[in-house]
């Protein structure tokens, strides 16, 4: 893995693209309801049942990363934006939008509204999203 020199963020590929940023992750949550921490908690919890994980707080999202980052999310008013990265299009009703961005990397769109959406098949997605970040779909 490289490390950034000017951030100290890792990544799977040696100078990668990106912006340095030094932000808080609760600076994402000022002047947020406590939902909204909530749901975010959820969702941490969620990838966290996959393996450990990496919390990349942002300027403008929230990443989570292993070798790759495999899921943002940004904070709302009392909600998340968010997206999965997966090797294949899922066509589920979860999903807001896919973006294909290469042949083995999907861009897919949520919104989480309540905690209870992380069941069923976006729970599924989170664990494929997982193994995306640990890059098992490029190994095969």
């Amino acid at each position: 893995m490289w490390r950034c020199t000017q951030c100290g963020r890792r990544f799977a590929n040696r100078n990668q693209t990106h912006f340095c940023s030094h932000v808080s992750l609760d600076s994402h949550f000022e002047g947020r309801p406590t939902q909204t921490r909530e749901l975010f908690d959820a969702f941490l919890a969620a990838v966290r049942r996959h393996g450990p994980v990496s919390v990349l707080a942002e300027k403008t999202r929230i990443a989570f990363q292993v070798r790759m980052s495999f899921a943002a999310v940004m904070t709302r008013r009392g909600y998340l934006r968010g997206h999965l990265v997966l090797a294949e299009r899922r066509e589920k009703p979860c999903f807001t939008k896919i973006e294909t961005i290469s042949p083995r990397n999907h861009v897919h769109a949520f919104e989480l509204r309540d905690a209870s959406q992380l069941e069923g098949d976006l729970a599924e997605c989170i664990a494929a999203a997982y193994r995306v970040g640990c890059q098992e779909h490029v190994k095969r």
